[in-house]
């Protein structure tokens, strides 16, 4: 549960009482629709399709019984006709019953499908009666005993029709079989006399058959009937108060045993014809509105079980909806508030980079009114509202002054960076002082390497500036030679010698670009130097393309995975905004100051896989950053004199913005064809405070242009020869592959071949 979402716990809280409460209802209601739907099919059994059929037959049937034994007692006088109509009567009848013989519905009365089909059999033997009773095959006692069967089959058809599962259905249909009863004991009683009329007399067996008949008769008319029949009493005293009941009554009262087993009838056949007709006739019509009464009970209570049934249903339906969209409803008003307060805190996420990038601008920032505060409600919503305010002023408040304290860090960095400029600056200017002193070859070739040193410390001072957001200070009044920009950088890389520039043409960088563009190839010599074999050579080549100029720096080293070149390309496109404390320990810190370069000045800074295992670096320069010769621009063949001139170090304290880079250990190794030793270029030569590498050999007679800003003090002829024979010693050494021994004790040993990892 704990890892569904919002909507779908809402939905299942909307859902499980629905879903509780909707197969109790709808248990509720089948069971009210079968109960209607049962007692609508018993009542349609009970008086239309089954009753009023099944009373008809036997009517018919009755009135043959005693046709049939008239004939049998006396063939003469008409009985044969008035028996031929009454077999088609009853004909008529057995017709329209016979069909509801194999009828077997599923909600009928129990026993009503046997009963049915009882009745049926008998039927089929009425035929084979018949012609018994025609040919005379059959007496007067097997035509009395079948017709009166099949009668009794009839009344259980309906006394099974009356067992419906309505007390008050049952109590109102008995009364209607026990009519039917007394209507076949009179009919019974009718049969046996008319068989004796013809002779005046009766054995002791039809005798008996008479006053059993009789006797049942008026115990079911006074003991079933009467009792239940309440509020119509009347109808049926009026029957058995009549002069036809009475006269029956009469007739039987005659009935006496005379000597042996014979009865004497008095010839009061025609009385007891009347009377019998008579009060036959009253059943059927009693009968005939039981039917109806029962109809109007049984559909009345099989309507009034609908009623309840539409009701509950409407009722039940109107609760289930009113459950449904009252859990919808509060539902959705929670779900609303929970995501009122999501907006909230998505809110807080989207403004909140807007407020630290406002804050980098160094923009002052209230995080109060930054803050949009929730209306505070009585609820748990409400208190969980104040959590997240609480939450939201102290994410803006922790943003703040984080803010400030990098600002701070920014701007101390800053400061410790320009104090340790102006130390430099000092040195750099002791160095020269010392240089000037001192002809001495091998002191000057140490204190030429203490300079170098010191240039590359200076560019590492600068990293520290432009990581605390500020801008490289040296700045150029004229546009520079690429090449000399080239040598430059060359002279700021530890392994200086192991770099082979070439340029193609004469390019002129513009002044602006001069400083950043000499950072920036430095960085990424020294990484083309610190990532590769010591032995192995950098190749640096510049020439112009259709946008520009493009510089190539490529080495042999152990190169990079295609993964690694994508996220260092991607860093160098859009360089990050750098956090000190996170990336204190990150070996690319130099990506960070290129990227930064890079972007102040519009160049295009690519890393691929070199043909050679390593890495090729493609600096491209924009048109812009590219510029015609000077007119007072040396010629190509003499030594340019440092036309920069450095800015003193800002006093501590400024604040710029902020790249971040570390030692230029980031980037990959790029291998570079290995120079043939018969085309050794000449070792550069360092000028005093120039940071601007130069070829070893330079013409002695190299004129001076004095329009060129000079990038040193002039030297002292004593002291530049003192110079030249030292490197000339030294190149004389390199050149017949003798070790070079590092005179300096601040020199650094060579740096081992870094692994792709160390990247």
């Amino acid at each position: 549960m704990r890892r569904l979402r919002l909507r779908t716990v809402l939905l299942v809280v909307v859902i499980v009482p629905t879903v509780t409460f909707t197969p109790l209802l709808a248990s509720g209601m089948s069971q009210l629709f079968g109960q209607w739907r049962t007692e609508k099919v018993q009542m349609d059994l009970a008086t239309t399709t089954v009753g009023r059929p099944a009373a008809d037959l036997f009517f018919a049937l009755d009135r043959e019984r005693r046709l049939t034994a008239q004939l049998q007692a006396a063939r003469g006088g008409g009985a044969r006709e008035r028996l031929a109509e009454q077999r088609a009567v009853t004909d008529r009848a057995v017709r329209a019953f016979r069909p509801l013989t194999s009828l077997d519905p599923d909600d009928a009365q129990e026993g009503l499908a046997e009963a049915l089909a009882r009745t049926g059999r008998e039927l089929g033997l009425l035929d084979q009666q018949r012609r018994a009773v025609d040919s005379g095959w059959s007496s007067a006692r097997q035509a009395f005993e079948y017709y009166s069967g099949v009668l009794e089959s009839g009344l259980r058809v309906l006394a099974a029709l009356s067992n419906t599962g309505e007390g008050q259905v049952n109590t109102t249909a008995q009364p209607l079989v026990d009519l039917l009863w007394i209507a076949d004991m009179v009919g019974r009683e009718d049969a046996v006399l008319a068989r004796g009329w013809p002779t005046g007399r009766l054995t002791r067996s039809e005798y008996n058959i008479v006053t059993e008949a009789a006797g049942t008769r008026n115990h079911l008319m006074n003991a079933r009937v009467v009792p239940a029949l309440t509020g119509q009493e009347t109808r049926y005293a009026t029957m058995t108060d009549g002069q036809a009941w009475r006269a029956m009554t009469t007739v039987e009262g005659r009935l006496s045993l005379a000597d042996g087993d014979q009865v004497r009838l008095r010839d009061d056949s025609a009385e007891w014809r009347s009377s019998a007709e008579t009060v036959t006739a009253q059943l059927r019509e009693l009968v005939g509105l039981r039917f109806e009464h029962l109809g109007r009970v049984g559909y009345g209570h099989a309507d009034m079980i609908f009623t309840v049934f539409v009701s509950i249903s409407t009722v039940g339906v109107l609760a289930l909806l009113l459950v449904f969209f009252t859990s919808w409803r509060l539902t959705s008003v929670l779900r609303r508030r929970i995501l009122h307060l999501r907006h909230d805190a998505q809110e807080l996420q989207e403004r909140l980079p807007d407020v630290v990038a406002r804050l980098e601008r160094g923009e002052d920032v209230d995080a109060d009114a930054e803050v949009r505060m929730i209306e505070p409600t009585g609820d748990e919503l409400g208190e969980l509202g104040q959590a997240l305010n609480l939450a939201r002023r102290s994410a803006v408040r922790t943003a703040v002054r984080q803010a400030e304290q990098h600002r701070g860090f920014q701007r101390m960095l800053q400061r410790i960076a320009r104090r340790t400029q102006i130390l430099i600056g000092l040195q750099l200017k002791k160095l020269d002082e010392l240089e000037r002193r001192h002809e001495d070859p091998e002191v000057l070739e140490g204190l030429f390497d203490l300079d170098h040193l010191t240039a590359r410390l200076r560019r590492y001072e600068e990293n520290l500036v432009i990581l605390g957001g500020g801008q490289p200070q040296r700045r150029w009044r004229k546009p520079v030679r690429l090449l000399d920009v080239l040598r430059a950088a060359q002279s700021e890389v530890q392994d200086y010698r192991r770099i082979s520039i070439d340029v193609e043409g004469e390019l002129w960088i513009a002044e602006r670009a001069v400083g950043p563009l000499i950072h920036v190839l430095a960085e990424l010599m020294e990484n083309a130097t610190t990532f590769s074999k010591p032995l192995t050579p950098v190749e640096v080549r510049a020439a112009p393309v259709s946008r520009g100029v493009a510089v190539e720096i490529e080495d042999r080293g152990l190169g990079m995975e295609p993964e690694q070149y994508d996220a260092v390309n991607a860093l160098l496109q859009s360089p990050p905004r750098l956090d000190m404390m996170t990336h204190a320990d990150d070996v690319r810190l130099g990506l960070y100051v290129v990227a930064r370069l890079a972007a102040s000045l519009g160049l295009q800074v690519e890393l691929r896989s070199s043909a050679f295992g390593g890495t090729r670096v493609i600096v491209l320069l924009a048109d812009t950053l590219v510029v015609d010769r000077p007119r007072t621009a040396p010629e190509p063949d003499t030594v340019p004199q440092e036309a920069a001139t450095q800015e003193p170090p800002r006093p501590p304290g400024t604040n710029e913005a902020l790249p971040s880079r570390a030692r230029g250990r980031a980037m990959a190794s790029v291998t570079a064809p290995q120079a043939s030793p018969a085309g050794l270029r000449p070792l550069p030569q360092r000028v005093r405070q120039a940071s601007l590498a130069e070829e070893l050999r330079v013409p002695e007679d190299t004129p001076d242009d004095g329009g060129q800003e000079s990038w040193a003090a002039p030297e002292q002829p004593a002291r530049s020869g003192a110079m030249i024979g030292a490197f000339q010693r030294q190149s004389r050494k390199r050149r017949a592959g003798e070790d070079v021994p590092q005179t300096s004790p601040s020199a650094s040993p060579e740096p081992t071949s870094p692994t792709t990892e160390d990247r």
